[in-house]
């Protein structure tokens, strides 16, 4: 289910480089460009606030927007943004035009349900999350807000691979030529310092009768 798309006022720019995107910024607004479907870069500036708010929101690179740009609208997918180092506050923002054609590429996060019916989890067992995100391709109308790992029924030692994951239709992983793993449940480190000294008692007897002898 993709996240509910939306609309942004914007502005041309007629002139670039860094003297204009500072001016910009004292006005208040953010410097931005709109590229992609073989036409020429296009300059706008758009309400900090808006862009502020959407991008500490969550989903903003992976929701489709409508940018008003002086009367025309064009839909976009936000494709990076540059936040400052110091201030956290947006910088600049690249879009991609988008059409109901257009395929992208994005990084989509993984979400675990069901650790409750995790055998292994219940006996201490430890989920190591090896990918956070992952990279899909997808139609540009259709990309997913996360995708779902279900952890029913998984054992200590287990791992979950991508071939274990329900994708949407029209959505693939960027990496085709293996089934990478996205998390597995490994022992916990006192579940192992228990078996550890388990089996020192188990040997210590053995060891005494080899002495009485």
């Amino acid at each position: 289910m993709s996240q509910q798309a939306y609309e942004l006022k914007a502005e041309a720019r007629e002139q670039v480089g860094k003297g204009s995107a500072r001016a910009v910024r004292r006005n208040g607004k953010i410097p931005a460009v709109i590229y992609g479907d073989k036409q020429p870069p296009l300059t706008i500036a758009l309400s900090y606030k808006d862009i502020f708010y959407k991008i500490h929101g969550g989903g903003f690179l992976t929701t489709i927007a409508t940018i008003d740009v002086d009367g025309k609208k064009i839909q976009v997918l936000p494709k990076d943004y540059q936040l400052d180092p110091v201030k956290d506050v947006p910088l600049h923002v690249d879009f991609l035009r988008v059409s109901a054609k257009t395929e992208v590429t994005v990084n989509v996060p993984v979400h675990f349900i069901n650790e409750e019916k995790s055998p292994g989890i219940k006996r201490g067992g430890v989920l190591n999350i090896v990918r956070h995100e992952v990279e899909f391709l997808c139609p540009a109308n259709a990309i997913p807000d996360s995708i779902t790992v279900d952890l029913t029924g998984v054992e200590i030692g287990d791992s979950i691979h991508i071939s274990a994951v329900t994708l949407p239709a029209g959505v693939r992983a960027v990496i085709s030529d293996r089934d990478f793993t996205i998390a597995t449940v490994a022992g916990s480190s006192a579940m192992k310092s228990e078996e550890t000294e388990a089996s020192a008692e188990a040997e210590a007897p053995e060891a005494a009768d080899g002495e009485e002898e």
